[in-house]
């Protein structure tokens, strides 16, 4: 059945195509591997990680997450590499002299970049949340160094109630002025003030020490001082620390209750968080749009070989990522919806690719 499409020719570009890729992968991954050891050896050795751990928690995580990354613009560059190479060598003219169209020559490649599309989508939306969650928890024991905590966190729990705290350590679990706010419609109710919350994670509960509450009924008020309560709120420490990448480590499903919670709370990061729930579905598409692109840049024959287009390559990789991080940029700073900002990249790569298409021989 496959012999009906696929061709012997067609066969020899797919082989030439996912070699091409997986090597290239293999090579980045083991640079990578060299660079990223000689720069945290320092932080292995001081808090002295087992080789286990460095391993199976902090490389199975990290490899995954950088052959993810990656792939999209290592897959160009391969496609460029290879396809020039046999431009180069007049393994293309006869294909096209045959009487064969430039889509039908596509065809071969678009196979390879629905294989890589699919294991890609599948790996972003399964696979890379597990594992980054493995190197952000490697990382925050053992790596980095800065005090990850947020200051001057404001977030709604519910329709009627807010919080606020001027800043929380984590080692202790405690956080200081601390401030809840009940309203019914626009009118304060009741505003408690503390000077220390402490969060008890066995029970679940926080503990507020030395507090004072005001009670509003119209013109009537009252004020209730009070040493220690014990209560429940809809909030935990980990609403108080930032980690890089925390979003990237959270299943699809644990994403979308944290979307629907930071849709009441608003603390200014739901932005973060749809942009990394529609980059796991955007993202694997790149590999159509940079197939194309790679393609109808390198299938004509040009002075200089493999040189010239590889150059263009990676000249077009960087202006990638740079169009990439400025949407992203856009959408948390600029109002931009995060919907937009993630499909910026590939659709205006796509609209290049489809020019360089009409331009390409035939």
């Amino acid at each position: 059945m496959l012999g009906k499409y696929i061709k012997i020719f067609d066969w020899y570009i797919i082989k030439k195509y996912l070699g091409t890729f997986v090597f290239t992968i293999a090579i980045f991954i083991v640079v990578i591997v060299v660079f990223d050891v000689s720069e945290k050896l320092d932080n292995f050795l001081k808090n002295n990680v087992s080789l286990k751990e460095i391993i199976f928690e902090y490389y199975a995580g990290s490899i995954p997450f950088y052959i993810d990354m990656l792939s999209p613009l290592i897959n160009f560059l391969a496609v460029i590499f290879f396809t020039a190479k046999m431009a180069n060598q007049t393994e293309i003219v006869p294909v096209l002299s045959s009487g064969a169209s430039f889509n039908r020559f596509l065809r071969p490649y678009f196979i390879c970049a629905s294989l890589i599309f699919i294991v890609s989508l599948l790996a972003d939306i399964y696979l890379i949340p597990f594992t980054n969650k493995l190197k952000i928890t490697f990382e925050n024991a053992y790596v980095v160094l800065e005090d990850p905590t947020k200051s001057d966190v404001h977030i709604k729990l519910d329709e009627h109630t807010f919080v606020y705290m001027q800043s929380f350590d984590n080692a202790s679990k405690t956080g200081y002025q601390f401030t809840l706010e009940k309203f019914d419609g626009d009118v304060l109710k009741q505003k408690l003030t503390a000077n220390k919350i402490v969060y008890d994670s066995l029970k679940r509960v926080w503990s507020i020490q030395q507090f004072d509450t005001r009670y509003v009924n119209g013109l009537r008020e009252k004020m209730v001082h009070g040493e220690k309560k014990d209560t429940v709120l809809d909030m935990v420490p980990a609403d108080f620390v930032l980690h890089n990448n925390i979003y990237s480590a959270m299943s699809r499903k644990e994403l979308d209750n944290n979307i629907k919670k930071e849709e009441y709370r608003g603390t200014g990061v739901i932005n973060d968080m749809l942009i990394e729930k529609y980059k796991r579905f955007v993202h694997p598409m790149a590999s159509f749009v940079l197939t194309l692109i790679g393609v109808s840049l390198s299938s004509r024959k040009v002075r200089g070989g493999v040189g010239l287009p590889l150059g263009i390559g990676f000249f077009l990789c960087f202006a990638y990522i740079v169009v990439d991080q400025f949407a992203v940029v856009f959408s948390l700073k600029g109002g931009l919806p995060p919907i937009i900002a993630v499909f910026i990249p590939n659709t205006l790569f796509g609209l290049l690719g489809y020019y360089l298409l009409r331009k390409a021989p035939k």
